[in-house]
């Protein structure tokens, strides 16, 4: 399930099966150009980074973005066709993927107000199914959700907290989980070490970061 795929950093994620997909690509490491599609999910620096979006896009790369980043993408050079904005709680087909907007916001702080209309990402490949939660807390809508695999914030602070993350992925069941948001800006590099420690036995916690 985890074959090509990486956490490249922070919340930065890339799969290299039949079309290379990035997740909030963020200090990518040199000029790559290679990305079908781009999903972010908020418009924070840490996830809508120009300068890496630039280091990944080609010519023919759509980008799906939310609501208040439309005109900021239009301005890197997407074309109206490549450029695909999205709100929570949507079904979407995108090249042949099946794609569920998840709403993504903090209960108990303030920097991911749920009237942002920012989002997580529930992805099929191959009948796999992805959970991408970007920037949230353990909401209704997560916590009703099935996935194969999870991706997880667990640094605290701006998200959840590793405890809160594990209890979420604890309920949700998927059979691997993977933490992200942590050993960068915010969080230690054994958060996710001990998000791993929390999981139930019947679930397989991966560090990819």
């Amino acid at each position: 399930m985890l074959e090509n795929i990486e956490v490249l950093c922070h919340s930065s994620i890339k799969f290299s099966k039949e079309k290379i997909i990035y997740f909030d690509p963020f200090k990518v490491d040199k000029n790559y150009n290679d990305a079908d599609l781009i999903f972010i999910t908020h418009s924070h620096y840490d996830h809508f980074s120009e300068e890496d979006i630039l280091k990944i896009k080609k010519d023919n790369t759509k980008i799906v973005v939310t609501s208040d980043l439309n005109e900021r993408a239009n301005n890197l050079g997407f074309s109206k066709e490549n450029l695909i904005t999205v709100l929570p709680n949507q079904e979407l087909v995108i090249d042949g993927i099946n794609v569920t907007t998840i709403p993504a916001y903090n209960l108990n702080k303030q920097f991911h107000p749920k009237s942002n209309n920012w989002v997580g990402y529930l992805i099929e490949l191959d009948v796999i199914k992805y959970y991408i939660a970007g920037d949230t807390d353990i909401t209704d809508e997560n916590m009703n959700l099935k996935c194969d695999v999870a991706f997880v914030p667990v640094g605290g602070t701006f998200t959840m907290t590793l405890d809160e993350a594990a209890n979420l992925v604890n309920n949700i069941k998927p059979k691997i989980a993977i933490p992200t948001h942590y050993g960068s800006i915010v969080g230690t590099k054994e958060d996710g070490n001990k998000f791993v420690e929390l999981l139930n036995d019947d679930i397989e916690g991966k560090i990819l970061l």
